[in-house]
């Protein structure tokens, strides 16, 4: 398994809002029981995948998410000349 980044800026922030909204939700109360251990432990998910900017399921599923505008920016030209 290929361990290089397989998430785009877009996707890294839409899973950072939605991990950190989770756990205001339940912080706030507003969530119990198992369903705040379930949403909380997909929080952990999308804020620690976000972080490193790599999904296994993404890379199991073969799905990459950074444009490739995003990926000459982060990786440069030497990424290209190597394939």
């Amino acid at each position: 398994m290929n361990f290089t980044n397989n998430m785009g800026k877009t996707d890294r922030k839409i899973r950072t809002v939605a991990g950190v909204s989770i756990v205001t939700l339940a912080a706030a109360g507003l969530l119990k029981g198992r369903t705040a251990k379930a949403l909380l432990a997909l929080a952990t998910i999308f804020i620690s995948t976000s972080s490193v900017g790599w999904c296994p399921a993404y890379a199991v599923a073969g799905v990459d998410t950074i444009p490739e505008a995003e990926r000459m920016e982060q990786f440069g030209e030497k990424v290209f000349n190597l394939l």
